[in-house]
């Protein structure tokens, strides 16, 4: 998991490697530090999170690891599945 916070001190700095960080496939998620949700980049929820609570994952499989669960607007079928699992459906 890398902190957006993490990518430099300065925006425009942070902007730089954010896409070197997407060009190269390192990362491939987002989610929500405080929430604890990930999904998608082009996801219009995920686009309003503060900085502060923005974090990136190399894979799914990272972010579930790290006890984070499914975005219900860009991801909603594999939310209804996360969901299900956790009411025993």
């Amino acid at each position: 998991m890398i902190r957006h916070t993490e990518l430099g001190h300065l925006p425009f700095k942070r902007g730089r490697q954010l896409k070197t960080l997407l060009d190269n496939n390192e990362i491939a998620f987002a989610g929500n530090l405080r929430l604890k949700i990930y999904g998608t980049f082009n996801c219009s929820s995920g686009k309003r999170i503060k900085i502060e609570n923005r974090v990136f994952f190399t894979s799914e499989e990272e972010a579930l690891q790290l006890g984070y669960r499914p975005c219900g607007h860009c991801m909603l079928n594999k939310y209804k599945q996360w969901k299900a699992s956790r009411i025993g459906i």
